[in-house]
């Protein structure tokens, strides 16, 4: 068993797992579980990446406040990183997201500084770059900064790579989010398993990628508004409201095979079934990148070897749609249950 110098050495080395029940039989689905970083969530490996680049370069000095804006997952990631370092942060983030992720930031000792859902996620990056030039504060830049698809180029990519050795990687499912994980992936792969295809997934009412309208940018790549395509969906995190620069990145280097889009309910109904029948508990976005694997796997040929990112754990969905089926007090077969024998009853 290792022994690890400080929590941030754990970040990174998630299971690849393989699916038994709810995948077709003439595959090989398999699921990537990033719940299984320290925090939760895929983006403990960008926040991580971020702020030692951000060191090493001398862009982020000793004792500096570090600033983002984030839909919760990135703002846990830093403030993990951020207390074993010791840099003060400051989050910035709409205010429809759970209030699991507002609690967990404070408990690790950032400050979460709200804004109002309807200006959506271009609301939230504005604040933070407001309060970055105001303050003399680090930005992270999460959607620009080549430092988090780098960190999946060191780490995501080759984990991959090596779980399937000389095994052919058919298929590779994940949404985009802030396109980390999907640029830094896919450029290894361009070069070192080109056979594999890359299937990316995004919400069916927000068809930003989908849509082909590009998105509108500022000089230093950053959006300069809400893509037109955005409306509003469950998947937390999974998509803002614009094309990142990572993203689109991926996009101009033609490393996109197809484009899959999830509705909500069904969403929700994979994190269910990922829970229930397979024992993998994880969040929406999760369950929605699941479900674009499920369609993968029905067209594809058998023996094929499919492999499915999960960003992230359920537990910070539990005011959320996710668990509104889900009661604290006992259902009426569970009172019969407990009725049923004589003793501890109500």
């Amino acid at each position: 068993m290792t022994r690890y110098e400080t929590i941030l050495e754990t970040v990174g080395n998630t299971p690849v797992v393989k699916i038994n029940k709810l995948a077709p039989a003439h595959v090989n689905l398999y699921v990537k579980i990033e719940a299984f970083n320290p925090m939760g969530s895929v983006k403990d490996r960008l926040a991580l990446g971020i702020i030692e680049h951000a060191e090493q370069s001398g862009a982020l000095k000793p004792g500096q406040t570090v600033v983002e804006a984030t839909s919760g997952n990135t703002g846990i990631g830093l403030a993990m990183v951020c207390a074993q370092k010791g840099y003060p942060l400051v989050v910035t983030m709409a205010e429809s997201f759970s209030v699991e992720r507002r609690k967990l930031m404070r408990f690790l000792g950032a400050r979460v500084v709200l804004t109002p859902a309807a200006l959506k996620g271009s609301g939230m990056v504005l604040k933070a770059r407001e309060l970055a030039e105001q303050n003399g504060w680090f930005l992270c830049r999460q959607f620009e900064n080549e430092a988090n698809a780098d960190m999946h180029s060191r780490t995501t990519a080759p984990e991959i790579l090596e779980a399937f050795g000389s095994e052919t990687l058919n298929y590779w499912v994940t949404g985009y989010g802030t396109g980390g994980t999907l640029k830094g992936v896919a450029r290894v792969f361009s070069e070192q398993s080109p056979e594999t295809a890359i299937v990316v997934c995004e919400p069916e009412n927000a068809g930003l990628i989908g849509s082909g309208i590009k998105q509108a940018t500022n000089d230093d790549g950053s959006a300069a508004e809400s893509h037109p395509g955005f409306n509003p969906h469950p998947m937390q995190g999974w998509t803002p409201d614009f094309i990142s620069k990572l993203t689109d990145d991926a996009i101009e280097a033609k490393w996109i095979d197809q484009v899959l889009a999830i509705n909500g309910p069904k969403a929700l109904e994979c994190s269910k079934r990922l829970a229930q029948e397979e024992g993998i508990f994880v969040g929406i976005s999760a369950g929605a990148t699941f479900a674009g694997a499920l369609e993968v796997a029905q067209n594809a040929p058998a023996g094929s070897n499919i492999l499915c990112m999960l960003p992230d754990t359920g537990e910070r969905y539990l005011s959320t749609p996710l668990f509104d089926s889900i009661q604290a007090d006992m259902s009426e077969e569970e009172m019969t249950l407990s009725q049923s024998t004589p003793s501890a009853q109500f």
